[in-house]
């Protein structure tokens, strides 16, 4: 089975985290945004991924030169120009067979049962099918009894479904999308549907589903992945008269001096707290500290 992750995006909404990384490789609970993404994807029986990169491409061909033994043959795919994600999709058209595959946002951390949903897709028929979820305030897509999408609202509402993220196509959809042009998947669903074609949609339940796509989304990914408690990874130094209170997460190779606090935080590889400083609700960087709001309005 194969696999699209989208990674092009430029990751403005989480700025200026991304102004150091490209959201793939934003870490989460100590490990990269798409090694949670691949390993997600492997248990589904998905042996070949491509991904497209643009923001910091460099960075990600760099990881995965670094980080070449992960079971699943990886492909990357680089836009000198942003494609969107109707255009990065179509620009991967020679690495699809004759099967469906699976294409998922890069900044989405989830536990869906791929397999429920995929099996629901070859049944149906369908061109594509949307995995949906209820979850406001982002639900908007509706739905009828027997499963085809009806409609795909450009705002937001109180009613339908929002879309997880996740869908499966048939590579003749592509046939559809516009090439070496930007362009948007969903735009391309509207269109399909108004012409009378069906998008099937797959309705998750019981399931974790985070976004990282906001900072306050990602320290709220980290706080509910890590546990609510204490994460240290290799080789980091805390210091015996450190304080590490509520929960955290600790990169490889930080250092937190004598004295200091680090409450509900997360400190990517290599970062440093100094002798008596107060670490709180923040994401710290080795160049620069992010203060948040989520965790001290306790949620």
């Amino acid at each position: 089975m194969k696999a699209m992750i989208l990674a092009a995006g430029m990751g403005t909404r989480l700025r200026p985290l991304t102004d150091e990384k490209p959201k793939a490789l934003v870490p989460v609970v100590g490990k990269p945004a798409i090694l949670w993404n691949i390993e997600y994807l492997k248990r589904y029986g998905v042996t070949n991924i491509i991904l497209n990169a643009h923001h910091h491409y460099e960075q990600i061909l760099e990881f995965f030169d670094k980080n070449s033994a992960l079971g699943v043959e990886i492909r990357v795919r680089v836009e000198p120009e942003i494609l969107g994600t109707g255009g990065g999709i179509k620009n991967t058209e020679d690495f699809w067979d004759d099967e469906s595959f699976i294409v998922l946002n890069g900044d989405i951390l989830t536990n869906i049962p791929l397999d429920q949903a995929y099996a629901h897709h070859v049944d149906s028929g369908a061109p594509a099918t949307m995995i949906l979820h209820d979850h406001p305030p982002f639900n908007k897509i509706r739905i009828d009894s027997r499963g085809p999408v009806k409609d795909i609202p450009r705002t937001y509402g109180t009613s339908g479904l929002a879309f997880t993220g996740i869908h499966i196509l048939r590579p003749g959809l592509l046939n559809h999308l516009p090439g070496e042009v930007f362009s948007d998947i969903i735009d391309c669903y509207r269109g399909l549907i108004q012409a009378g074609e069906t998008i099937q949609s797959f309705v998750a339940r019981d399931h974790y589903w985070y976004d990282i796509g906001t900072p306050d989304d990602y320290l709220r990914a980290n706080r509910d992945l890590s546990g609510k408690s204490i994460h240290t990874g290799p080789r980091a130094q805390v210091h015996p008269t450190a304080r590490l209170e509520g929960w955290a997460v600790i990169g490889a190779d930080c250092f937190i001096e004598e004295h200091a606090t680090v409450r509900r935080s997360i400190l990517w590889d290599g970062a440093r707290v100094r002798k008596g400083e107060v670490i709180s609700d923040t994401v710290l960087t080795p160049l620069r500290a992010v203060k948040l709001k989520t965790a001290s309005q306790g949620v």
